[in-house]
Order: C-alpha cells, then structure tokens, then sequence
C-alpha cells in the first residue's frame, strides 16, 4: 500500500498548490493529498481538504489500527449490533431489554485544558449512548497521570477528576467505577478515558443512518462556534501535546451540562416513544457536520445537501470551513421523516433546545454543502469514508531484551521484620491506595440503581424494574503491557473479567479504548499489535467479544511514548442482582481461601509488580498468565456463588497477596488471622502479582464443596486463614493493626 501511495505522489508532485502547513494543519501526509486528489480527480478546494483531513484523520479513519481490530472476536448470541456500525456496542440481557456500551478517550484535550478535556470527553461518550436511543445509567473514567510529586501532573490531575464529575454530576448520572494510575510514562500526557453505559429497549434501538431521500437534517442543541476546530485531525491525530500547546489550544471544546442533559432527555423521549418519527439520530462529536452527516449517509447509501446558513452560531463572520469542522459540544443530527418535521422540531423546542432543518437526505452518494445557496463542497461519501490504512511491519523494542531477561531472583529475599512495613508502604502508593478522594467528588448514588459503589473490585448496578444486575469495570496494567504486549493485553481483559466475577457477575461482552504513541515507530506498531492480539486471545477463550470502543494513537511527550495502555471496559451479567458479592470480609468466623494459586509463588512472579518498583526501582521481568486456567477460576467463582458457598470474593492484582487480604480487611471492617508460616520466598508469597488468582471467604461448613468445586475444575484451593473480631490482619510475619492497615491505604488522595 505504502509503494502505491508513494507512486501516485509523484503524479501530482509538479504544479500542487497545497502547501505543507495546509497540510499540516488537517494531518495529511503528501502521499495522502496525492491519493485524494487521484481518488477524486482533481484537486479539493479549502472545505473539501478540511473534511477529508477530518475523516482520514487517525482519529475518525483509524488508518493504523483498523486492520489490527480487525482480529477482535466480535459476535455471540447476545451482540446486537455490528462492531463500528453505529455509536456503540448494543448487547441483549434479556426480556426485550439490552446494555449499550462504549469507552473513548480525551487524552490530548485533557493535556492542554483538564478541566474541559476531561468534561466534553464525558459528554461526547453519554451522547453516543443517547444517540442509539438507551438511556445513560453509569459512567466510569480510566485515567493515567504523571508522578503526583510533579506540580504539572498534580495540576492535571485534580483538574481532570474535577472535569469528569462537574460534567457527569450535572447530568444526574451516577459515576459508579473506574481506575487512576500514575507513572513517569505519563508525564505531560495523561489519559483520559471515558466509559458509558445505558440500558435500552431492544425493539426501540436508534441507528445512525440517513435513509429515504427528502427526509430531513435537523441540527439540534447548542449553537455552533469555533471551538474544536481540528480536534479531530488536530488534537486527536498527532503527537506530543506539551510541544504544540498554544498551537491546539482552541481546538479543545467546551462543555455546557445543562444543555447536555436536556439534550438527553428530549433524545430518550424521541426515541423511546416516537421511534417512528425518525430514521437516524447521530451526535456531533469529532468533525463535528463533516463526520455526522457524512458517515449517516455512508451508513445509509445515500447522500445529503446541506444549506450552512442554517446553522445557528453563536460567533459572527464564520466561514463554511469553520462551520463544518466546528466540534462544539452538545449537538444532534436527527434524520427526520419528512412528513414529521413539525412534530419533531415541537418536542425540541418543548425541551428550550434548538432544531433547525439544515439539509434533506439526497437518492445520490454525494454531500454537498452550500452557504447563501452557493455550493462550498462536493464529497463522495465513498471516498470520505475510505481513508488509506496501514498494515505495518512492527519490531520488538530493544529494551525488551534486556528488561525481559532480569531474574528477580537475583535479588535479596525480603527479611521477615520488614514485611508489616513493606505492606503499609505499598497500601499508601498511590497505584494501589484508595481512590476516595477521587469517587467522593462523583454522584455514585444519583437514580437510585447502585448495589455496589466504587472501592471494590466492580460496579454493580440494578437493572431498573427487573431482577437482572449488571456489574462494570475498567483494567488495564501498563507496566505488564510495556514489558509484554501480549500478555499485557490478555491481562487486562483477564483482571477485569475477574473483577466482575468477584461480584457474581458473568462476564459477557469488551469494550476498549486503546491509548499508544506514534504508530508510525516500529516499535510503537509492535506492541499496539502484540496488545491487541492478546485482548482478542483472551476475549476469544472468555467469551467475551468486542462490541465497541476507540483508539488514540500519538500518545507521546518529548518523543517517548506513554506506556502501551489498552483499557478494558468490561459488562458482566447478574441473573439476580440480590446474590451479588463485595469485596470485604463480611463477618468474623468465616474461612478465607485462595482460589487459583498456592500461597507460594515463584520470584518470577514479582515481574513488573508493584513491589518490585517500590523497593527495588525496577520495572522489569517478564510477566505471564495461563488463560484457560483464568477461565476455569471464573467457572470456580461462579459455580460457588450460584450454590451459596461464598460470603465474599477479592481479586489479587497490584501488591499481591498480602495487599489483596489487607484490602478486603479494610474494606469490611474485619480482621483476619493466617494459619501459619508463608512457604518459600517472603516477597513473592506476599507480593508477587501472579494472575489468576481470588480470594473469596465462606462460611464454616462450605469448605468441603468449595475444594470439590475445585478439584471438578483443577484450580488450586489453599487455605489461608480465619476472620476475627479482632481489630488486626496477621498473615506469615505481618502483623498489624486495621487502624494502621486504614491509615496507610487512605492517606495520600
């Protein structure tokens, strides 16, 4: 492909009147612009480069990434709708009803303006759920920050999590999970990732298409200005953000929640109760007029003419460009029918939002866009919505190498009187401390459908007027993806389908958001293909498919990138939201078995830990995970919930072991007594972070079944200790009160 593009660009070398800052500004090479210009058989005026700019941008055409999603398993029994054929993932829970689901991020414009980046991402992912006609009930954030010792990343941190609630709480939705992490990879490039869920009924689903030529466009909601402009191509579609600051700083958009929330509603009723009034609802996010209209048609095969003088603007003297490339935040494009115009625009206007017919659907396959009745544009829907794509050769980072053959044996075993220390100081990193002080500033209670609050291993949220519950959780480990792509990748999918089963829940269906640097570095290509390539080994064997989600490339500061972070946003399914699990020891007097894994671990095991980080400086090793035996623990779990053996279930993630039972004392109010010395090495029986592993309490008496269980599945089961009523966690040498465990854990945020 690349030789091709190549070639055509010498056609068109001679006599081109584009210059490169034209080009720079839209994000198009000079092969792209020579293809185009091929493709379409001239040259694209002033408007038409600033579309196709937008829709061959990364951010919209995915060029680097779409023949890599293409190995993602993407359908089961339950997925209703095609993998990017419209705003999100819908997946069918049953008795008429579905989720629709989706993660994006908004890592760029919370780089350059927290506050805002932060709050339109929220809004630009509620809207593609109200756009297929579901009703928004949870957001989670998944976020990546700098060390917090840094007055930079400390800036951008409280203003990012101020963003993400401003925005949510005005909304009344409730912001019920998610995840914050920090490290060096991060500085000056935070990721800012943004989930939403809704719940629809199945028969009442919207899609994105403009069919039926005569019907109408209708813009609706705020007026259209000049922010945002490029935040697709801009923003969005190139690298380094720190470097280019007061470059794209009018490319960041700006929220307005209230509008948002009428938005919303006055969409669920249209949807909801007059589906037959409309043919396509689609927001206007990226590229705002240029990608609405002209991916509706693509999705319709069909074609538009808009008339731009139309628009309702809030800013004088814009330009047709300005206009169609404008990203202001709460907009809607509705496909009207035509002979429900009125009625249409009437519940808008009862809602105190406007609704003015901009164009009609056309029987042709061309957008064309006129201003005062002169036409400004011509694009061929085909062409717009066809941007070259790239299949790159990746290679393996050097440093791997190296990184990869480190022993953490090599190094000295932890000393038994150092363990009570080592725990309280990994309890207080802040990769592993609460998060209080983030989820506080959130509403998680807000319509009356929380079960579990964020500080556990997963969300669980019931299903208005039904017995269904559904459990939600975004994972990702960047150190395990920077020093093994593949298994990074796997494990993320593996650590959120565990976070979900420790609520009870079925895992049933992935959405991702895949944050990486400069696609074009062959390294860089190599872990976005090795990542992906274990989210689809993994989400293969869980039966979970991909149903939606969003990439952004050219994460990078300074030329390094962030780490390899594939965020998993996972859906779990609950039956009977009444026989959920939390994560904290409920009562004293039960047993506390490890599920997966025997209590001693192999030095192996602390690759890429938090521990060995912490104490050691190092991030290195080479991390592994078996995911037919993750399977068969999640069959474990499950199984025993369903019978009435367990009483609570914890996942062992960052720090361990040790972390994991001091957590779930916390979390419960419950002390915790061992049954005796830890075998093996003291730092990875404590702390290593091998994957696979639970820690659930039963009731006394359920023992016997839950080794049955077990052994039927051939997972490990051991023994580990007793809750008391004592106000200590005593596991091998550590000893230590609940108030020091409390004080350690929920310092630092």
């Amino acid at each position: 492909m690349e030789w091709l593009v190549r070639d055509r660009a010498r056609l068109y070398a001679r006599g081109m009147p584009v210059d490169q800052e034209a080009l720079d500004a839209v994000a198009l090479s000079r092969d792209e612009y020579a293809l185009l210009c091929e493709r379409l058989g001239r040259e694209p005026n002033e408007v038409e480069l600033g579309m196709f700019g937008s829709l061959w941008s990364e951010h919209c055409g995915y060029k680097n990434s779409k023949p890599l999603l293409r190995l993602f398993p993407t359908g089961s029994d339950r997925v209703l709708t095609k993998i990017g054929a419209e705003n999100a993932g819908a997946i069918d829970i049953g008795d008429g009803l579905c989720v629709v689901m989706k993660v994006e991020s908004h890592n760029h414009p919370s780089a350059i303006e927290p506050y805002e980046g932060a709050a339109t991402g929220v809004g630009g992912i509620v809207r593609d759920i109200f756009a297929m006609g579901a009703y928004p009930v949870a957001i989670l954030d998944s976020l990546r920050f700098g060390p917090l010792e840094e007055p930079q990343n400390r800036y951008l941190f409280e203003h990012v999590v101020g963003g993400v609630g401003g925005y949510g709480n005005c909304l009344g939705i409730p912001n019920v999970g998610g995840e914050v992490s920090f490290a060096e990879a991060y500085n000056g490039n935070p990721l800012v990732n943004a989930m939403c869920v809704g719940v629809a009924e199945t028969a009442k689903l919207a899609s994105a298409r403009a069919t039926g030529a005569g019907n109408a466009l209708l813009l609706v909601g705020a007026d259209t200005g000049r922010d945002g402009i490029h935040g697709a191509s801009g923003l969005a579609s190139r690298t380094d953000p720190e470097a280019r600051f007061e470059e794209m700083r009018p490319a960041v958009q700006v929220g307005n929640p209230f509008m948002e929330k009428l938005l919303m509603e006055a969409c669920f009723e249209l949807a909801s109760e007059h589906r037959d009034w409309i043919v396509g609802l689609q927001d206007l996010g990226a590229a705002g007029l240029t990608s609405s209209v002209v991916e509706c048609c693509a999705k319709g095969g069909s074609g538009a003419v808009l008339e731009l003088s139309k628009v309702p603007r809030r800013e004088a003297g814009m330009t047709p460009y300005e206009v169609m490339l404008s990203e202001s935040q709460e907009r809607m494009l509705v496909i009207a029918r035509r002979e429900h115009v009125a009625e249409v625009t009437e519940l808008f206007r009862r809602w105190e939002l406007h609704c003015e017919e901009i164009g009609q659907v056309t029987d042709g396959n061309e957008v064309v866009v006129r201003d005062h009745g002169a036409e400004v544009a011509r694009v061929p829907v085909e062409i717009a919505t066809d941007p070259p794509q790239y299949r790159r050769q990746g290679v393996r980072p050097a440093e791997l190498e190296e990184l990869n053959r480190f022993d953490p044996a090599s190094l000295p075993d932890l000393a038994p009187e150092e363990a009570t220390a080592t725990l309280l100081g990994l309890l207080a990193r802040p990769n592993i401390a609460s998060k209080r002080g983030v989820f506080r500033q959130y509403d998680q209670q807000v319509l009356g459908n929380t079960v579990v609050q964020p500080g556990g291993d997963a969300a669980v949220l019931r299903v208005a007027n039904t017995r269904y519950g559904i459990a939600l959780k975004t994972d990702c480990n960047g150190r395990l993806c920077y020093l093994d792509p593949f298994t990074g990748g796997a494990a993320a999918v593996a650590e959120a389908a565990r976070n979900v089963v420790c609520t009870g829940a079925t895992p049933v269906a992935v959405t991702d958001c895949l944050n990486f640097g400069n696609p074009e570095k062959a390294d860089v290509y190599y872990t976005l293909e090795q990542c992906i390539r274990g989210i689809a080994e993994a989400c293969s064997i869980f039966g979970t498919p991909v149903v939606s989600g969003n990439v952004s490339l050219y994460n990078e500061t300074a030329g390094r990138p962030v780490y390899p972070t594939p965020v998993v946003g996972m859906l779990g399914l609950l039956e009977d939201v009444s026989k959920h699990l939390r994560a904290g020891f409920e009562r004293a007097g039960a047993e506390v078995w490890l599920l997966g894994g025997e209590v001693e671990q192999a030095a192996a095991t602390l690759a890429g830990s938090e521990y060995l980080e912490a104490v050691h400086g190092r991030v290195a090793g080479m991390p592994g995970i078996d995911l037919e035996a993750e399977r068969r623990l999640h069959q474990l779990v499950l199984r025993a919930n369903e019978v009435g053996l367990l009483l609570s279930a914890h996942d062992c993630a960052d720090g361990g072991l040790a972390v994991a039972v001091a957590e779930a004392c916390i979390l419960g109010n419950t002390g915790f007594q061992g049954v005796g010395n830890l075998p093996g090495r003291l730092d990875a029986a404590c702390f290593g972070e091998a994957q696979g592993r639970i820690v659930v309490s039963v009731p006394p008496g359920a023992a016997t079944r839950l080794v049955a269980l077990g052994a039927d599945l051939s997972i490990p089961v051991t023994r580990l200790g007793t809750t008391v009523d004592e106000g200590r966690m005593r596991l091998g040498p550590i000893d230590v009160s609940l108030d020091d465990l409390r004080a350690a854990y929920e310092a630092l945020l």
